[in-house]
């Protein structure tokens, strides 16, 4: 797995106040060159292609879209398919995903998305590329600077988490 360092809520930033009344689902927040975008997935269906359209606008909010070369289009690639991921991980393997965050500063851009399941997420050892599935914490652990899970002591479920470096 990763180094897991468990970083506390307060590190994406402020709260947003009234998060869920904002348009499209998100909460927009800057803080001091960070910004941080959260996403609620409470009474949502389509969650992975939802997950991703919320994630490229941000990316598009931040500038890293449209890409103004090959070296930020595919750091924004990264950023789509680690969401991908991460959300599709915590619809077949816990109850679904509860929030997405994405925060960004200069330089790394962090995912978390939140659930209420009990699993530990891990890459499957041993790797083996001509399979199918299985392959999603894999790609998170080849694409991400770090990755882990953090757990709030008696709540149900987690929170995973991934770091990518910003383009230059």
């Amino acid at each position: 797995m990763s180094t897991t360092r468990p970083y506390p809520p307060g590190d994406r930033g402020p709260e947003p106040s009234g998060a869920s009344g904002a348009s499209e689902g998100g909460a927009a927040v800057s803080s001091g060159g960070q910004h941080v975008r959260r996403l609620s997935f409470d009474g949502e269906s389509g969650v992975v292609p939802l997950a991703r359209d919320f994630a490229r606008q941000a990316l598009y909010a931040w500038g890293w879209l449209p890409a103004a070369g090959a070296d930020q289009r595919a750091a924004a690639e990264d950023v789509l398919l680690v969401v991908s991921e991460l959300v599709t991980n915590a619809c077949l393997h816990a109850e679904g995903p509860d929030e997405l965050w994405i925060s960004c500063d200069n330089k790394v851009i962090r995912i978390e998305v939140s659930d209420k399941g009990g699993g530990q997420p891990a890459p499957r050892t041993p790797h083996r590329a001509g399979r199918p599935g299985g392959h999603g914490m894999f790609i998170v652990q080849r694409l991400c600077l770090d990755w882990g899970v953090v757990r709030a002591p008696g709540v149900a479920g987690k929170t995973v988490w991934a770091e990518l470096g910003a383009p230059a």
